[in-house]
């Protein structure tokens, strides 16, 4: 019985000790892709000045500290974010990308979306904003965003981090959003 009752013990702490070191890796790999965005907002700037004052009035924003891109005929990406109203951090987001055309290689990049109302943010949260991002990203550098427009409440710009892709595709970029308090909940779970 003593036997019974030290391996339910042990099956227990063994559980327990699972579920913290689960937790815990999550809030590590939340705290460091919050890290990497605020450094990914910091080379957008130091790229371009005027990018400054998007972040400071555009009604949210959603920033991709570093996108995986691959491809040999047909492509995809793939990158974690975390997303922004009103200077506040409310979730994170997760974007997905295929491609099909002539493309070889692979990078990596950033990738920022300025939302201009709380209409397009919700778009986003919904699951309801798709593009092709070959088709409206602007790259950045020095003024590039001086002369750029939000088009259906949205701009993005793309600024590569390394890597070379040889591409003439077209692909669509699609978005997964989940709120801080989305995350809490499965936690809890």
């Amino acid at each position: 019985m003593k036997k019974i009752s030290r391996l339910i013990m042990v099956l227990f702490l063994m559980a327990a000790t699972g579920s913290i070191i689960t937790t815990v890796q999550a809030q590590t790999k939340q705290e460091k892709l919050v890290t990497n965005s605020k450094e990914a907002k910091a080379a957008f700037i130091k790229s371009d000045k005027l990018m400054n004052s998007l972040f400071k009035d555009s009604y949210a924003y959603a920033i991709f500290p570093s996108i995986g891109k691959g491809g040999m005929g047909i492509g995809g990406a793939t990158g974690n974010g975390v997303v922004y109203e009103k200077g506040e951090m409310v979730g994170t987001a997760n974007m997905v990308q295929v491609s099909i055309g002539f493309q070889f290689g692979g990078q990596a990049y950033r990738e920022v979306i300025f939302f201009e109302s709380e209409e397009s943010l919700d778009k986003f949260k919904n699951d309801k904003l798709k593009f092709a991002a070959q088709a409206s990203a602007v790259a950045v550098t020095e003024g590039a965003s001086a002369n750029a427009k939000y088009q259906e409440g949205v701009m993005v710009f793309t600024q590569q981090k390394g890597g070379l892709m040889y591409e003439a595709s077209i692909g669509g970029q699609k978005f997964t959003y989940k709120g801080l308090e989305e995350k809490e909940e499965e936690e809890d779970n």
